[in-house]
């Protein structure tokens, strides 16, 4: 027993090195992630102290604990079978197809990462890019909403911005759990993101057992009481124009709650409007193109954001125009659903009946059209308007116009907006017109001669980009535009 043993140098280290990992694993590593994790729960209790809506037990759940739940779902392991029978494949390898799916969405959510360096950088982008406007009563909208609900914000889609301006407008209320497309897979945002709490989807699988296990995941989270952002459009409108909605999530929401009688969701409308869309050129390409297949590219993005901050260190910021967020009325899906089951049997003779009824007949692909219109009715309803958008207006009508003309014509326009999406104020009026047509005019879309404003040849599709996103206001009884803008048309249905 005390004979010595000769070996090799490097079988020694390597002996060594286990042990160490070894000792780290079974002794240190245990203690020091409880040490850390006791910290971290101190640290949530304190910042949910401060929130409207406390982050939930969900989502600070361990992320391979989220997929354990979920690829052992009932529903999704039933859906697992079907994939194996109708696939002629065993059903272990299509437990893996489940789990690689469950892994793809399931964020990685980190209170520290999204309170500290998301909301730091939102923050930043923001007030470096443009003039925040805030509706005045999106706070009160927001408290009103019941504690004990959770709250799916429901937005249109003009820029990729959006996701930051609703970030940083609900940093003080809530961490936000947002639907994005495959773009966000993308390295590092990919990282960056899922630990933002957003869950990644596939736009365009139609595949059965990935819709389950999307569905499923949707529907924890609702009945967890998550704070969810989406865009029903399904991605950024190319004409300026709201899209028809696409009801895939929505259906989901109305399915889970459908199957319980778990907490109530109240829809948030968020609607959001810009005097600029970073990525406006973009968008009016590829509607020409006839698809979705956008040119921008990540180094040009990276490098955007360097030249804002390097601009916000030397204190030399320059605004492209206002961003607008405007909340619009909420809409209770236990009251929309009671509705529902009241035009149907009004024999219902309590509260408790009728929810109980609704359950039952609610649901169908006609409710969530139903529901999903009357949600973007009311975004558009609750649409800001800045001052490009009626210049744009002004300019569909025109190619060129003085500058006497063109702010009295902005002026009888800005009269004509509800008084509730107005940010121009009459003393304002002129000051914003001349900031705007100077933005214009460095991006080479007028000039001005002596004192009338010419709209540049083929320009005539950015600023009928524009004029869309106000056009609803003008439309006359029919529906039709009083006056039809220029330039690209909206898409069929929009």
């Amino acid at each position: 027993m005390t004979q010595i043993v000769q070996l090799p140098l490097w079988l020694f280290i390597l002996i060594v090195l286990f042990a160490a990992v070894t000792a780290l694993s079974h002794f240190l590593l245990p203690s020091v992630r409880w040490f850390f994790r006791r910290r971290f729960e101190r640290a949530v209790t304190r910042l949910n102290k401060r929130l409207k809506r406390p982050i939930e037990p969900f989502r600070l759940a361990r992320r391979y604990d989220m997929i354990q739940r979920l690829i052992y779902d009932p529903e999704v392991t039933r859906e697992i079978v079907n994939y194996a029978k109708h696939n002629g494949v065993p059903e272990n390898v299509a437990f893996q197809k489940a789990r690689s799916y469950a892994r793809e969405i399931v964020p990685s959510f980190s209170a520290f990462a999204y309170f500290s360096f998301g909301i730091w950088v939102a923050r930043l982008l923001v007030t470096s890019v443009y003039w925040l406007k805030p509706a005045p009563t999106n706070e009160a909208t927001f408290d009103a909403t019941p504690t004990d609900a959770t709250v799916v914000f429901v937005m249109n889609h003009r820029s990729n911005m959006d996701y930051v301006l609703v970030t940083y407008l609900a940093a003080r209320s809530s961490a936000l759990a947002y639907a994005v497309g495959e773009w966000a897979r993308v390295w590092p945002l990919s990282f960056l993101i899922r630990s933002m709490g957003a869950y990644f989807i596939r736009r365009r699988s139609r595949g059965a057992l990935y819709r389950k296990v999307l569905a499923r995941y949707v529907q924890m989270a609702t009945e967890g009481g998550v704070t969810q952002a989406m865009y029903p459009e399904g991605g950024l409108s190319l004409t300026g124009k709201m899209q028809a909605p696409k009801m895939g999530l929505l259906s989901y929401i109305v399915e889970g709650a459908a199957a319980g009688e778990g907490r109530d969701v109240v829809f948030v409308p968020v609607a959001i409007n810009y005097d600029r869309v970073l990525e406006d050129k973009v968008l009016i390409a590829a509607h020409a193109r006839g698809n979705r297949r956008f040119g921008a590219k990540m180094g040009v993005v990276a490098r955007f954001i360097v030249n804002k901050l390097w601009e916000r260190l030397r204190g030399k910021v320059k605004h492209f125009g206002s961003a607008a967020v405007a909340f619009g009325t909420p809409l209770s899906l236990a009251e929309f659903r009671a509705q529902s089951a009241d035009t149907t049997d009004t024999t219902a003779a309590t509260d408790a009946d009728l929810r109980s009824s609704a359950a039952q007949v609610f649901g169908t692909t006609a409710d969530v059209a139903r529901l999903s219109k009357e949600v973007m009715q009311r975004i558009k309803t609750a649409i800001p308007v800045p001052v490009v958008p009626l210049l744009a207006r002004v300019l569909c009508t025109t190619a060129q116009i003085s500058h006497d003309d063109l702010l009295s014509q902005v002026r009888a326009l800005n009269a004509q907006i509800p008084p509730a999406n107005r940010l121009l104020t009459d003393a304002a009026l002129p000051q914003e017109v001349h900031f705007a047509m100077e933005q214009l005019a460095l991006r080479d879309v007028l000039s001005l001669k002596g004192d009338i404003w010419h709209l540049k040849p083929g320009q005539e599709d950015l600023i009928a980009f524009y004029a869309n996103s106000i056009a609803h206001f003008f439309e006359g009884p029919n529906g039709n535009n009083a006056a039809p803008a220029k330039g690209i048309a909206a898409p069929a249905g929009s």
